[in-house]
C-alpha cells in the first residue's frame, strides 16, 4: 500500500517520486519555470543538484550517469532555449540506447496555444528524438508519469523519456499517494532459443559474436568472456562499445566501426555466421551498411536484441531472438559447450592481427598522437574512465588504446561533438577514486569547453587532452577529398587552452613534443585538481595513416 503524506506542492511531489525511484544526482540549469522542483530538492539533500553551466552539457552528464549506471539519468532544464539546448543529449541517449529522463519546465496551462514566452511544444519537438513524450497537466498524477517515465526509460531497448511541466502544476498543492520503486522489465531468452543457438555454433566454420548496444552490466561482460572461452569464438565489439570485452583477451578481434582493421573486415566477410548481440549494426559499425548485405547477408545471421522493432528492420535474420543482452549472455555462458576447438588457431591469428593494428605508428610532426595514446594506455590503470566526443583525433583513441575493463569508455555512437567534456565530469563524480581523462579536439572542446568550470566546482579532478590542430578536422578531411584545396569553413584560432585552465582555477599544460607529454601528465595528476594538457599536434597527422596532403591528393 502506497503512504499518502500530506499536502504539497507539485514540486515537492516530484522530487518525492525521484528518490523513491533511487535518484542521486540531478544534472541541472536553473530556470523559473521549475522554481518549486528546486525548491523540492531543498528536502532531499541525498539528491545532490549538479549546477552546470549549459543546458546540453547538462543533459550529457545526465547521458553519462545512465550509461555508467544503468539507471535512469535525470536531466532538469527551463522550457524554450533551456529545452532545445538539451535536445542534444537526449540525441545522444536515443541512439546509445541510454536510460535518461529530462524534466523540461513549461509555461502555466492558461497561456498554451498564445506563443507565450519561450512557449514550445515538446511533443512535436521531442517526438523523433526519444521512447516517450508527454506534458503533466494534473499534480495527482505526478506519481503515476514518473513511474512510467522509469520504466519506459528502462524496459526494452532502453532511452531517453522528457516530461514538461506547466509551472502553474508544479507550484500548485494537493495531496497525492506517493508511487513505489520501479522494478526492471526484461526480455528473457527462452531454452529453445538456447538450443537452436547452440545447434547453430556447432555447425558454424568461422562464427564471430558483434556486441554492443545500451544494457549491459559487468557481469554481462563476464558471461560474454566465459561464453567465448567455453565455445571458442571470435568477439568484436560494435562502434564505441570496446570495453564490453578486455581487448588483451585472446578471443578479441578488434571493434567494428570508423577506420575498421581491414584484416578484422575481412574475417567478418569470410564468416559463415554473425551473431549480433545488442548491435543494430548501424552505419558506422557496418561501414556505411557495406559489411553486411541487405536485407539479407550471404552469412547466417543470428540477432539478438531487446527491442522487436530492431529485429527484421535493415536485417532478415535467420534466427530472431528478442531478449536482452543481460538475459542472453547469461543463458549461453551457462550452456553445455559446443566444439569450437578447431576454430582455435584462426582466433589467435585474428587476435594477432589487432594487436598488430593497435600499436602505436609514427606521423608527421613534434606530437605523435598514436604514442600519446600509447602512453596513457601503458600507464592508465585499468578501471581509468576515458571520454571523448567526436572528431578525427578519436580515431587515434580508438585505434591505439586497449580497454580492459567493463565501462571505462563513454562515446557518443550518434557523433556528438562536445561530449567527452561533460561525460568525464560526470565519471569523475560517480567515480571520483578513479581516474578520468577526457580526449578532446579543439573544436570539440569548445562545443561544452566552459563545464570545465562544473568540473572545478564540484572538485571533479579530471585531466582533459585538448588536441589542437587548429581545424574541424574531420570536415577538413572530407572538403579536402571531395573539394581538394579549396578550404571554407574549418579553419579555427584557438585560444591557450592551458591559460583556460588556469583562469578557470584549474592546472594548465602545454605540450610540443611527445616526450614531454609523460612529464605533463604525472604533473596533472600531482595537481589534484581539473586540469587541462593542451596537445599541439601537426595539421598533416589528420589520420593514423594519411597526411592531409595525401588526402588532397587523393592517395
Amino acid at each position: 500500500m502506497s503512504y499518502t503524506p500530506g499536502l504539497r506542492h507539485g514540486g515537492r511531489i516530484l522530487v518525492d517520486q525521484l528518490q523513491i525511484h533511487g535518484c542521486e544526482r540531478a544534472f541541472l540549469v536553473p530556470g523559473e519555470s521549475f522554481l518549486a522542483v528546486l525548491d523540492g530538492m531543498v528536502d532531499h539533500p541525498e539528491i545532490t543538484p549538479v549546477i552546470c553551466r549549459q543546458e546540453g552539457g547538462a543533459a550529457i552528464m545526465a547521458e553519462a550517469y545512465g550509461k555508467l549506471t544503468g539507471k535512469p539519468g535525470i536531466c532538469m532544464v527551463t522550457r524554450g532555449p533551456g529545452a532545445t539546448n538539451a535536445s542534444a543529449g537526449v540525441h545522444v541517449a536515443h541512439q546509445d540506447s541510454t536510460p535518461m529522463i529530462l524534466l523540461v519546465g513549461q509555461i502555466g496551462r492558461d497561456m498554451v496555444d498564445r506563443e507565450a514566452f519561450q512557449e514550445v511544444d515538446y511533443r512535436k519537438m521531442f517526438e523523433p528524438l526519444c521512447k516517450w513524450v508527454a506534458q503533466i497537466d494534473s499534480i495527482e498524477r505526478i506519481p503515476e508519469y514518473i513511474s512510467h517515465a522509469y520504466h519506459i526509460a528502462t524496459s526494452g531497448r532502453p532511452g531517453p523519456v522528457v516530461l514538461a511541466l506547466p509551472e502553474d502544476m508544479l507550484s500548485s498543492s494537493a495531496v497525492v499517494a506517493d508511487g513505489k520503486p520501479y522494478v526492471e522489465i526484461e526480455a528473457r531468452t527462452a531454452a529453445e532459443d538456447v538450443t537452436v543457438f547452440r545447434a547453430e555454433l556447432e555447425n558454424a566454420r568461422q562464427p564471430i559474436m558483434i556486441v554492443g548496444g545500451g544494457g549491459w552490466t559487468a557481469q554481462t561482460s563476464r558471461d560474454l568472456i566465459r561464453f567465448a572461452e567455453t565455445n571458442n569464438v571470435a568477439i568484436a565489439t560494435s562502434f564505441r562499445c570496446q570495453d564490453y570485452m578486455p581487448n588483451s583477451h585472446p578471443n578479441f578481434i578488434g571493434d567494428v566501426g570508423i577506420g575498421i582493421n581491414p584484416k578484422l573486415a575481412g574475417f567478418i566477410r569470410d564468416s559463415d555466421l554473425v551473431i549480433l548481440v545488442g548491435s543494430r549494426m548501424g552505419e558506422m559499425t557496418s561501414s556505411g551498411y557495406s559489411l553486411l548485405d541487405i536485407p539479407c547477408p550471404k552469412q547466417r545471421l543470428i540477432h539478438v536484441y531487446p527491442g522487436p522493432d530492431e529485429l527484421g528492420r535493415v536485417y532478415r535474420p535467420d534466427i530472431a531472438i528478442n531478449a536482452s543482452q543481460r538475459s542472453f549472455m547469461r543463458a549461453i555462458a551457462d550452456m553445455p559447450p559446443a566444439d569450437g576447438s578447431a576454430r582455435a588457431e584462426q582466433i589467435a591469428q585474428a587476435h594477432e592481427a589487432y594487436l598488430a593494428f593497435s600499436t602505436p605508428l609514427d606521423t608527421p610532426g613534434d606530437v605523435k598522437m598514436a604514442h600519446v595514446i600509447g602512453h596513457l594506455r601503458d600507464n592508465l590503470p585499468d578501471n581509468a574512465i576515458l571520454t571523448n566526443g567526436a572528431g578525427n583525433y578519436a580515431a587515434f583513441l580508438h585505434r591505439f588504446y586497449r580497454y580492459e575493463t567493463y565501462r571505462t569508455e563513454l562515446a557518443p555512437t550518434s557523433g556528438s561533438m562536445g561530449y567527452g567534456l561533460p561525460a568525464s565530469v560526470s565519471a569523475k563524480l560517480h567515480h571520483p577514486d578513479r581516474p578520468v581523462v577526457c580526449l578532446a579536439g579543439d573544436g570539440c572542446f569548445l562545443m561544452h569547453g566552459q563545464e570545465f568550470a562544473t568540473a572545478v566546482q564540484y572538485g571533479a579532478n579530471i585531466i582533459v587532452v585538448v588536441v589542437n590542430n587548429g581545424m574541424f578536422g574531420t570536415i577538413r578531411m572530407h572538403q579536402e577529398r571531395n573539394y581538394p584545396a579549396r578550404v571554407s569553413g574549418t579553419e579555427l584560432h584557438n585560444p591557450d587552452f592551458a591559460g583556460y585552465a588556469r583562469v578557470f582555477g584549474g592546472h594548465g599544460e602545454t605540450v610540443t613534443k611527445t616526450e614531454d607529454f609523460g612529464p605533463a601528465l604525472e604533473r596533472a595528476i600531482a595537481a589534484n585538481k581539473p586540469a587541462i594538457i593542451e596537445v599541439q599536434v601537426d595539421p598533416q597527422a589528420l589520420t593514423p595513416v594519411k597526411t592531409l596532403e595525401q588526402i588532397r591528393a587523393g592517395s
